[in-house]
């Protein structure tokens, strides 16, 4: 049995190395089916976010999982990379350490706003996705399951998420109101029409926006978008003139390209007349080229800006971390004996199978020789024989569970195999 995990997240890469090797959604699902298409026996999650990239692979098969050059391999082409370029800056994970780090994932603890409630929403779609594509399996399932109940346990038992502060909140506390004095009177502008556009228009209406426009190029999610949070839609090919408009900009899109480059954003700046211009891009890869910061006027800021800001949201929950990584330890030393347990029982079963059978043919052959015996003796003698055998598989067995609760069942395991010729 293998868990393995390769990735890369805010902790230890900038946006331009994240957005390199960002999936949008749309491309998730032959992602997964190019993977298991290059490892038939192994399962695999794809988690994609403006925060990070994760690729977790298993398999019952030790050797038909992926190691950890096969998937940094399989990241690099994907993307038309060079392996070389990207092994140094992806992170690993194998073992009880996979199981770790996805329950901190879910429950928010590894989020650059700790306590966000989209992480545990952005863990359930990659899973929800794996399995409608049948590239998730017996260990993916219970490992994601378990994600979910961990992230729901911290939630529950700490304050962790009490008041809970997300990206999109603390762009527009931290950020924007040190632009605006008021947002009553400005023009909002959302270029993309997904979960974080819509979050933080939410914190936007909150401080008084009213004048808000969504862009998208599917129209019909521009205006469902739009009815929501009682705004207008635009069509894609206005964008131009709505960003001449637009004093406050929001950029969350999927594009594998910038949806503004400088030379497209130099005529709508001198149309503006140097008006001040605060964008939000909180897409990866970025809607707008980092250069556009550099004009008169505009102030643009990408994820890894916001970092200062979401470092003091941690500080401010770091209390109630003590009592979240017991639960998330607890909880894994739990998920593992278990796993192993699981690991461990068609080899038990195995054995005793063979035990049971081995048993029944010497009573038969001792009641041929004997010939007729009374009931009462036969009772007897079959108890004899049973004691006998659960005597002599009691310490091995006992081993066996001990060292599954200990998360090192798998070589004890093996050897028992082979030590008494058990056959699948």
């Amino acid at each position: 049995m293998k868990l393995q995990m390769v990735g890369c997240s805010h902790h230890h890469s900038p946006i331009e190395f994240r957005e390199r090797l960002a999936f949008p959604p749309e491309e998730i699902p032959a992602a997964l089916n190019r993977l298991q298409r290059q490892f038939p026996e192994s399962e695999a999650v794809l988690i994609s976010t403006c925060n990070r990239v994760e690729l977790y692979s298993a398999s019952h098969i030790d050797t038909a999982c992926p190691t950890h050059h096969d998937l940094v391999t399989y990241l690099a082409e994907i993307h038309d990379l060079k392996t070389v370029d990207i092994f140094d800056a992806l992170f690993e994970r194998t073992g009880e350490d996979v199981v770790r780090h996805l329950f901190m994932v879910a429950s928010s603890l590894d989020s650059m706003v700790v306590g966000e409630a989209q992480v545990l929403a952005q863990v359930k779609q990659a899973y929800d996705l794996a399995r409608q594509v049948d590239t998730a399996g017996p260990l993916t399932n219970a490992m994601f399951q378990a994600a979910i109940h961990v992230a729901k346990r911290v939630a529950n038992e700490t304050a962790i998420n009490q008041r809970r502060v997300s990206i999109p909140s603390v762009a527009v506390a931290d950020f924007a109101a040190q632009i605006f004095e008021r947002f009553d009177d400005k023009q909002v502008l959302v270029i993309g029409a997904g979960e974080m556009g819509e979050e933080t228009l939410k914190y936007l209406r909150a401080e008084g926006a009213r004048r808000i426009t969504v862009c998208n190029r599917n129209t019909q999610r521009a205006m469902d978008l739009a009815k929501r949070v009682g705004g207008h839609a635009r069509p894609w090919e206005e964008l131009e003139p709505e960003l001449v408009a637009a004093d406050l900009v929001i950029g969350t899109t999927g594009s594998n390209e910038p949806v503004l480059t400088a030379d497209q954003y130099r005529s709508i700046h001198q149309q503006r007349q140097q008006r001040p211009i605060f964008i939000l891009d909180l897409a990866v890869p970025r809607d707008f080229d980092p250069t556009i910061g550099d004009f008169l006027g505009v102030y643009l800021y990408s994820i890894d800006d916001l970092k200062h800001a979401c470092e003091a949201n941690r500080r401010l929950r770091e209390k109630e971390w003590p009592k979240a990584e017991r639960i998330i330890e607890a909880e894994t030393q739990r998920f593992m004996a278990d796993l192993n347990h699981r690991a461990t029982a068609p080899a038990i079963k195995r054995l005793r199978d063979q035990a049971d059978r081995l048993r029944q043919e010497e009573l038969q052959r001792l009641w041929n020789k004997l010939g007729d015996v009374d009931q009462r003796t036969q009772q007897e003698i079959s108890r004899s024989f049973d004691r006998l055998v659960n005597k002599l598989l009691h310490p091995p067995l006992e081993s066996l569970r001990d060292e599954a609760r200990q998360g090192s069942s798998h070589g004890l395991r093996d050897a028992l195999i082979r030590l008494f010729q058990l056959k699948d």
